[in-house]
């Protein structure tokens, strides 16, 4: 191998280093927002399910209302 041979490979080593770092910090930050969302998602349903449940019970009311 020729001194060019061996700086062009230093130079790719570091390319792939640098995009193994930047690749790294990507799933880093993926994985925090699928965690977020994970999160945000049992939040909303559990909303969901409170409002259902309310829409429910007034449905309910009415309905005696209207019968009593």
């Amino acid at each position: 191998m020729t001194e060019l041979d061996i700086k062009q490979l230093e130079d790719r080593v570091d390319d792939l280093i640098k995009a193994v770092e930047r690749l790294q910090q990507e799933n880093r930050s993926l994985r925090e927002s699928h965690s977020s969302l994970i999160t945000e998602r049992s939040q909303l349903i559990e909303k969901t399910e409170l409002a259902r449940t309310r829409v429910e019970a007034m449905i309910s009311r009415l309905k005696a209302l209207e019968n009593g």
